[in-house]
Formats: structure tokens, C-alpha cells, sequence
């Protein structure tokens, strides 16, 4: 069963994509999405109000209020759904004691295998896609780190995919 996907064989490359550098929200837009580099860099530009070459900062709050109403991104309509932070924990028993613990990439997989999802990790953020791991290079070796929250991405159908199930 395939676990993880490289970000650059599912987008394609593009001079933009060449010229950049702390890209992960536009790679993690242009994977859940399935559109195109440019696309998603240009969202990413006008809805997070990335700079060229720079991360994207407070990611996690700008994904909440973005939810508050369907988005578009290269003719592609949809909506973010952030996961609540009760979730993203797992409680274990120790000595007795319940405890909290922010839940790692592993079980949040295990938790949340179908659906599409921008996972935010520590100064970084990624797409699991049906429970499949889709990043950059280098970063397939570590499922323990933790989930800081998550995004879940609903895409909507097309009028031509609306057109076909009523047919």
C-alpha cells in the first residue's frame, strides 16, 4: 500500500515553482487541489499574503476565518473545514492518570483515513490525501512529528460532475 506521494512528481514544474523557496502552503494547496503550481501560489499570495521566497505565517488562523465562506482557486471551488483541536489529540491512561497528547502524523492518518487535509506541523504544512502522504522530499521518514491542527478540503463538484450523477 503506497503511504506517500513527493509533492514534485504530482505537480508540475513551472519557472515559478523554480524561483521559490519555503513553499510547502503553495505545494500544500497545489496537491489538495490537484491544480497548478502557479495557481495555488497565486492564491496563497492573495489569501495569506505570502511574500515571494518567505513561509506563510499564522497559517492556522487564516485557514479558520477563510472558512467562513467558499473559496476558489484556478476555477476549482471549495471549502476548508478546520478539524477541532479535541480531535487532533489522543488520550492515553498512564499510572492511573488520563493525559493528553497532541496526536502524531501516524494517528492522524489512522485517524482521518478518507478526505483530503492540509496537516500543520511545526513550521511546515502538508497534504494527506485518503490517507496518503503527499510532501517533499526527505520529510517521508517522519511520522512522529506532531500535529499542531488540521484543515480538512471538500472540494466541489464540477457542473459537468453535477450533470453526469443526475444522468
Amino acid at each position: 500500500m503506497k503511504q506517500y506521494e513527493y509533492s514534485s512528481e504530482v505537480i508540475s514544474v513551472t519557472a515559478t515553482s523554480q524561483s521559490e523557496t519555503k513553499d510547502c502552503s503553495v505545494r500544500a494547496f497545489a496537491t489538495a487541489l490537484r491544480c497548478s503550481y502557479d495557481a495555488a501560489h497565486t492564491y496563497v499570495k492573495e489569501k495569506f499574503n505570502r511574500e515571494h521566497r518567505k513561509g506563510v505565517y499564522g497559517m492556522q488562523d487564516r485557514l479558520v476565518s477563510l472558512s467562513e465562506e467558499t473559496q476558489e482557486c484556478d476555477g476549482i471551488r471549495f471549502d476548508l473545514n478546520p478539524i477541532e483541536d479535541i480531535k487532533l489529540k489522543n488520550i492515553y491512561k498512564v499510572h492511573g492518570e488520563l493525559i493528553e497528547r497532541r496526536k502524531t502524523v501516524k494517528s492522524f492518518i489512522e485517524s482521518f483515513p478518507a478526505g483530503t487535509y492540509l496537516v500543520l506541523v511545526s513550521r511546515h504544512v502538508f497534504t494527506v490525501c485518503d490517507g496518503i502522504i503527499i510532501d517533499n522530499r526527505g520529510e517521508e521518514f517522519r511520522p512522529t512529528r506532531r500535529v499542531e491542527s488540521a484543515c480538512e478540503v471538500v472540494v466541489h463538484p464540477t457542473a459537468i460532475q453535477e450533470e453526469l450523477s443526475f444522468s
